[in-house]
């Protein structure tokens, strides 16, 4: 009896060792696993049923205040409840080894097991009757795959159950499960020992009686695509989407939109997502980040974005390497293809390593993904090596001194904060005599040797954020200076300046540089992170400080600052072209953004005239309010000061016009990519950021990029919204007021600013180029003359007239200009009797202009070709290679009106753009509208009017007619 006791104690011990350390991350496990017998006639067939035994170690304080718990379980798939079933069985606790609830209770979900997604999770919350009140709470929960491998879930299980009250509903994935070894409540369950697989359906289509669409739903389709994220999309507009799943192509959808449409994930439908997945050809790997984001579970649609992944370069993946980090939380294992990409570009690349380690580091602050993040992280320093892994913990102990001595300056009374801060960087210096170089987590690129005491210091804002000198190991770059912030959730900072980086490289692809700095900043752990400074910077509010009490108010404040730095006619000049690009370019990123809370100490100039904004706390239109009043009123921080500095104090009124044209230019560039950045924000929308965290914040991108629009709709709407800013003197009174706020007393003393006279404008352009030239038609007069459409690179529209002998005497000059230059064939000026000459005429010459335009760029951008078109003689000087005009200059004083002209799908659209030198006889500016007809138009049917531009000879209107 004792043998046989001994054994069955032995094989109980064996079996609890067994179902721990399989459960749980322990450091040991059985020499030899034991077998348990099959459970008989369960299949795929059958009902998925368990049973819940006990909860264990259930908290002192729970006995106390429950007088008996219970549990509910339900089953869940991208976040949605498939079934759920709730057991009223309540037991009380007893007491053993510790208190328990013991249940013991079978659990009968009324669904096939083959009916299930692979990807199913099941969740299971304690329930405990609150003995004062009688409620039912939520005590803690739990969670596991049904489908951990391809194998069903089978055997005892123990589960870590979390103790709180608040469900992670959204994210209920296997990254949740934590695996650590439990320290308080854990609930035990058996389910049937069994050996089922999951099968995985086929690709198969399912047209059956599906009718071709009409015309009209392929134009639907296109404009439903334009919603370019699955969460904007209404229940409705996926219906029609699915419906014509087959229709859809990469020319008029996207795929994330399809397959995310499909009505659900039971086997019949994954089979016809994945016929889809098959078929489709992506026009750009990118377009697969939308089918990484928490709406798609299934792994081999995931499989499939990753394999579209591996396209993009390593330079490029770093761009998007904040978000893949945050969708490794719906990846269903640690041995996914998302992780092996990331693992295996980190060997390839140290940017991407260091940078991967960070984000890692950072992402271990998740409460319910701590131990997800930190098994990845672990996998990363395995792959790294042992001389990289010595990198980081140098970075690592810096980060820790610096938080260090940040805590003590900030607790420091005012009167020795100085004194603190002086002994404690004594630690840093004694930390560089001992690894004598170290990385800045910033950029791996920055290696620094010492800091420079004497130049450290802090700031006085409510964080006290240290300034922090370092020596670069590169002596001729001079030092670099960061601020480390204790205190400050910089993610959100992290991810807008990511988001105005992207934008910066799509718009230097299409050759637009807007001169834009962006700094970088690095979250390197709960509230605290890095950001650099940027050389010779200085805030706005300064500059006004310095120009005296209604800084704010004057109108050349800014024109003065640069003319004192800047005595030289060049560097003054240079200092404009800077301003212009770079305002221009931030005034289109804070409105796509929403950035708010812009006052004059978060806008900051550089001496060589770059603007840009600092502070991204808020962000997508979350304004501070004074009661009901938005702080924010103006769509983004354009000012009249700044007007004035451009247009040289309204004596130059075109460049106000040029700026307009390079602010739209550049925010229809960056819509023809809104389905990357709303991408980019949806998978971001789990981070824990608190103000991007629903499908509002999304939306509210969508509203501001309007991909529904053309360029010209979009053209109109974003002057609109420059008018709106120009106009806004709430603006100005923020300013006022934050100039108030800091003024400090003898603070006012200014430099001496010398109102030198005004210098001539310097053509500000990027090269100008020809996009097209068109021949619209003729006039019969003596010598037929042609209509020529000229479009330009910038999508400017002029028109020239010209006769065949002038085409015929640019193509002999050519000839010369260029012998060794294939030029394109001239037409002939005979002709066939009989023959229509004119307008075989215009056919040809239409050919000859399209490739004479299209071919080499040395000829199509030749002085000829561009004075011939134009009217334009370039000029050769450097800085006039790099300018932005509007049109043709040489029209002098003549009054000018400029048009774009379109017509399509039976409409006849023009735009309005500007006008120029607009005088009364008396020379005045008048107030100008412009009036438009069809001619012949009898009874003014036609007539089409604009509004009133207010006073001024050359007026900007963008209004479409």
């Amino acid at each position: 009896l004792v043998e046989a006791a001994v054994t069955e104690l032995s094989m109980a011990i064996s079996r609890l060792i067994h179902v721990y350390s399989s459960s749980f991350d322990a450091n040991f496990q059985l020499a030899s696993i034991p077998r348990s017998p099959l459970c008989a006639g369960i299949s795929l067939n059958s009902q998925l049923s368990f049973t819940v035994c006990a909860a264990h170690n259930i908290p002192e304080a729970w006995v106390t205040s429950y007088k008996v718990f219970s549990f509910s379980c339900s089953l869940t798939y991208a976040g949605k409840i498939i079934c759920q079933v709730k057991i009223c069985k309540n037991t009380p606790v007893k007491r053993s080894f510790f208190f328990l609830a013991d249940w013991n209770e079978k659990v009968n979900f009324p669904l096939q097991i083959k009916a299930l997604p692979r990807e199913t999770m099941l969740t299971i919350k304690l329930l405990g009757v609150n003995s004062a009140s009688k409620n039912t709470d939520v005590l803690a929960w739990t969670c596991c795959p049904l489908y951990a491998k391809e194998r069903l879930i089978h055997g005892t299980v123990l589960l870590r159950l979390a103790l709180c009250n608040t469900l992670p509903t959204a994210v209920i994935t296997p990254g949740i499960c934590s695996t650590e070894t439990p320290t308080s409540a854990t609930l035990q369950i058996d389910f049937p020992e069994t050996d089922l697989e999951f099968i995985k359906p086929e690709p198969e289509e399912r047209r059956g009686d599906l009718v071709e669409p009409t015309q009209e739903c392929l134009k639907h389709i296109a404009r439903l695509s334009q919603k370019h994220s699955l969460l904007l999309l209404s229940e409705q507009q996926r219906r029609i989407l699915w419906f014509y799943r087959y229709s859809c192509n990469n020319q008029n959808c996207f795929l994330p939109l399809v397959l995310g449409s499909a009505p659900s994930w039971d086997r019949t439908t994954v089979s016809e997502m994945y016929a889809l997945l098959r078929a489709w050809r992506f026009c750009d790997p990118l377009e697969a980040l939308g089918l990484l984001t928490f709406s798609f579970p299934d792994q081999d649609i995931r499989r499939a974005a990753v394999q579209q992944i591996e396209n993009v370069s390593n330079d490029e993946l770093l761009e998007y390497l904040p978000q893949l980090v945050q969708v490794l939380k719906f990846e269903w294992s640690l041995e996914s293809p998302l992780v092996k990409l990331l693992l295996n570009r980190s060997l390839q690349s140290i940017q991407v390593a260091h940078q991967l380690y960070w984000l890692l580091k950072n992402a271990q602050n998740e409460v319910h993904f701590r131990m997800w993040y930190k098994k990845l992280l672990a996998a990363l320093q395995f792959c790294a090596g042992q001389t990289l892994n010595n990198e980081f913990s140098k970075e690592e102990k810096l980060i820790r001194i610096l938080e260090d001595i940040a805590t003590k300056v900030k607790a420091a009374s005012d009167p020795k904060r100085k004194e603190v801060l002086n002994r404690e960087l004594s630690r840093l210096q004694q930390f560089f005599q001992e690894v004598k170089l170290c990385r800045l987590p910033l950029n791996p690129a920055l290696v620094v040797q010492g800091i420079e005491a004497e130049s450290c210091s802090y700031f006085t804002s409510n964080a006290f954020p240290l300034k922090i000198s370092f020596i670069n190991a590169n002596a001729p770059s001079g030092n670099i200076n960061v601020i480390f912030k204790i205190g400050d959730d910089l993610r959100q900072d992290m991810l807008v300046l990511q988001i105005i980086r992207l934008m910066d490289s799509i718009w230097l692809q299409e050759g637009l540089d807007m001169q834009m700095i962006i700094y970088r900043c690095l979250s390197t752990g709960k509230g605290q992170g890095l950001v650099q400074m940027v050389p010779d910077a200085t805030t706005l509010a300064k500059i006004h400080r310095e120009s005296g009490l209604i800084g704010p108010l004057k109108e050349n404040t800014i024109k003065k600052w640069f003319h004192h730095h800047h005595p030289l006619e060049s560097s003054y000049q240079e200092a404009i072209r800077n301003f212009f690009f770079s305002c221009a370019g931030w005034c289109v990123v804070t409105f796509i953004l929403g950035v708010c809370d812009r006052h004059s100490d978060n806008i900051m100039l550089t001496k060589a005239g770059h603007m840009f904004h600092i502070d991204f706390g808020r962000f997508l239109g979350h304004a501070q309010m004074f009661g009901s009043i938005r702080r924010d009123r103006a769509p983004f921080i354009f000012t009249s000061e700044m007007e004035y500095f451009i247009t040289e104090g309204g004596k130059n009124p075109q460049r106000f016009q040029e700026f307009v044209e390079l602010c739209c230019r550049a925010y229809n560039i960056v819509r023809k990519h809104s389905q990357l950045l709303l991408n980019l924000l949806e998978m971001m929308l789990h981070a824990g950021l608190p103000e991007l965290n629903s499908i509002q914040d999304l939306k509210y991108v969508y509203n501001n990029l309007r991909p529904q629009d053309s360029d010209l709709q979009a053209t109109s709407y974003f002057t609109r919204k420059i008018k709106e800013s120009l106009e806004c003197f709430p603006v100005k009174l923020n300013n006022l007021i934050h100039t108030l706020v800091q003024m400090s007393v003898g603070s006012s003393a200014k430099p001496p600013a010398p109102e030198t006279v005004p210098q001539e404008w310097m053509m500000l352009d990027t090269q100008r180029s020809i996009a097209r030239a068109t021949i619209l038609g003729f006039s019969k007069k003596p010598d037929p003359v042609y209509l020529i459409q000229v479009v330009q690179t910038c999508n400017v529209v002029t028109f020239v007239e010209k006769s065949f002998h002038q085409f015929s005497k640019l193509h002999s000059h050519l000839q010369k200009q260029f012998p060794s230059h294939a030029l394109p064939e001239f037409p002939h000026s005979w002709h066939l009797p009989l023959m229509d000459l004119e307008h075989k005429r215009v056919k040809d010459l239409n050919l000859y202009l399209k490739q004479l335009l299209s071919g080499s760029r040395k000829l199509a951008n030749n002085e000829l070709v561009l004075s011939f078109f134009l009217n334009w003689s370039k000029n050769t000087s450097a800085e006039h290679l790099s300018s932005l005009t509007l049109g043709s200059q040489a029209a002098g004083q003549k009054p000018g009106v400029q048009l774009v002209i379109s017509y399509e799908s039976t409409c006849l659209t023009i735009m309005l753009k500007h006008m120029r030198n607009l005088h009364l006889p008396d020379g005045s500016a008048p107030s100008a509208h412009a009036e438009f007809y069809l001619l012949p138009d009898p009874c003014e049917v036609s007539r089409r009017k604009t509004r009133t531009a207010p006073k001024g000879s050359d007026p900007t209107y963008n209004e479409l007619v």
